[in-house]
């Protein structure tokens, strides 16, 4: 299967995915808004989701699946079984002593970490602790499922990983359907949620492992010890944590500033599930398609392939992410009222999450670059690297941050966290490039400078058909209307980018079809360079 072949197979079921999270997101704008009870859940939730980036997707898919890929070209299925049961031992037991103090201590957690802005309020600071304590065993459930779905990425079985995250979606959905439909209150509401969280990371756990299972694994549970390929793992693992979780640190600093004001953590979560579409469509399926096909064309000593890789990548990164950054930035608000404006979301909460989306759209590129350059290091098993650029990143995001919300609000935070992403990317990406890691491509740059003109042209036929149509796609009109409109004007945004990028030469047809048709090197005689391309 080609590259992009992979990148639509994962990016489709992770698609399907954010789209039960739009469903799920404007359910939870009707039925709570940006109300005090919204913040709790948000804030309560936010914890073990910043545990599952760290410990789950960052840690694994940067250390675990190069390590799973060489054990399965040293040694076979049997050597990579043997590996996985290693690693869900030692796994399996720190999560549960993780787990406990984190219960035991959750109070200070909340007080110190999640929302210092909620100790002055007896009531939300409770609630606070006691929903974060039912939702924290969530890390356990998505540490595992992570810990599988690299297995299955690196067997090239990419849908049972990617549909997995439905799952959460589906589930919160029928909670909030059936408080909207019984009239629960708030309170009630929030505490459906935190039970389906739960709920939901079982089931995700119980789909990825019949899906290993199905592709021929099974997984028995050993004693922990610390073998030296176990060791390997913790030592490239512990800075990958730090940096796969780049972006939920950052937004937990900015969700501890915004907890002093409320409904801005409520503001902040709408207008991230947006943004989150293309990211999790475009970045998640690069991230992770790319990681396994790195790792093995370096151990395989195919050098040139693995370069070639990764430009690719990046080019299929701009294509798509350059006019939804664009169209982001100029249809915020009309997104926005047409998504949440309903029930407890008023026209005030419209034009505050609006202004952060449209932010958030210019630091989509970055966002999504960073999936794509980030696979470059952790093929090569140097994760310390990255670390250092993300604490770059984290000190500039909490300097921005803390220096613009007393003046923008909600917004203030939205800036900082797109500035990081963008010092993020470029770190990354000259590093890559100083080191040889990264063929600079005259003919990708001029591509990229072609694209951004057609995204320019988009923007411009955008601008003119919001002020021709407004009145379809304001606040008083039926929602048929607004929907109607809103879709005919993205239809044609992107018909107009399309037709004008490849008339243009930013993207060629017959470039699509090779990189679509691309088939791996099959016996090829290893590259003369080392696989550190050294």
């Amino acid at each position: 299967m080609s590259l992009v072949k992979k990148f639509i197979t994962v990016g489709g079921a992770t698609l399907g995915s954010r789209i039960f999270g739009f469903a799920r997101e404007t359910l939870m704008a009707a039925a709570l808004g940006t109300g005090p009870m919204a913040d709790v859940f948000y804030a309560a939730f936010r914890f073990p989701n910043l545990f599952r980036r760290l410990f789950a997707e960052g840690a694994f898919n940067a250390a675990f699946v190069p390590l799973f890929a060489k054990e399965i070209e040293a040694n076979g299925i049997e050597g990579a079984k043997r590996f996985s049961e290693e690693v869900f031992g030692v796994l399996f037991s720190v999560l549960f002593l993780i787990t406990v103090v984190m219960e035991l201590g959750m109070p200070l957690i909340v007080r110190w970490i999640i929302a210092p802005g909620f100790a002055d309020d007896p009531d939300k600071f409770t609630i606070t602790v006691r929903m974060a304590a039912v939702m924290f065993p969530y890390l356990m459930c998505m540490s595992l499922t992570a810990m599988m779905s690299g297995m299955l990425n690196s067997l090239h079985h990419f849908f049972a990983a990617a549909v997995a995250p439905v799952f959460l979606n589906v589930v919160m959905i029928g909670a909030l359907f059936y408080s909207l439909y019984f009239g629960a209150l708030p309170l009630q509401t929030a505490w459906y949620l935190s039970w389906g969280v739960l709920v939901a990371g079982v089931l995700q756990l119980l789909v990825v492992y019949i899906g290993v299972r199905f592709a021929g694994i099974n997984i028995g549970f050993r004693w922990p010890h610390f073998t030296p390929n176990v060791k390997r793992l913790l030592i490239l693992a512990i800075p990958a944590a730090v940096t796969g979780g780049i972006t939920q640190i950052n937004q937990m600093i900015g969700q501890a500033i915004a907890s002093s004001r409320e409904g801005a953590i409520a503001a902040l979560q709408y207008a991230d599930r947006i943004y989150q579409l293309p990211l999790g469509v475009v970045g998640v399926a690069v991230g992770v398609v790319l990681l396994p096909e790195l790792a093995r064309a370096l151990k395989s000593g195919h050098v040139k392939e693995a370069g070639n890789l990764q430009n690719r990548s990046i080019e299929f990164v701009l294509f798509l992410t350059l006019p939804a950054a664009m169209a982001l930035w100029v249809l915020s608000d009309d997104i926005i009222r047409v998504l949440y404006e309903r029930r407890a979301f008023h026209q005030e909460n419209t034009i505050i999450v609006g202004s952060i989306l449209a932010i958030y759209g210019l630091g989509l590129p970055a966002f999504v670059l960073i999936k794509a350059l980030q696979p470059g290091f952790y093929a090569r098993e140097d994760t310390k690297t990255p670390m250092r650029f993300s604490a770059v990143a984290v000190a500039t995001n909490c300097a921005i941050a803390l220096s613009l919300f007393p003046y923008l609000g909600a917004p203030g935070i939205a800036v900082a966290e797109a500035t990081a992403g963008w010092i993020s990317t470029v770190l990354l990406f000259t590093t890559l490039l100083r080191r040889g890691h990264l063929a600079w491509e005259w003919a990708l740059a001029r591509r990229t400078a072609l694209l951004l003109v057609a995204a320019g042209v988009m923007t411009g036929v955008i601008i003119y058909l919001q002020h021709r149509w407004g009145e379809y796609l304001a606040s008083g009109t039926t929602l048929v209307s607004k929907v109607s409109t809103l879709g005919l004007l993205i239809a044609i945004a992107m018909a107009v980018y399309f037709v004008v990028a490849f008339l243009i030469g930013g993207a060629d047809l017959g470039m699509i079809r090779r990189n679509i048709n691309r088939k791996r090197p099959a016996a090829a005689a290893p590259d003369a360079k080392t696989v550190n391309g050294e």
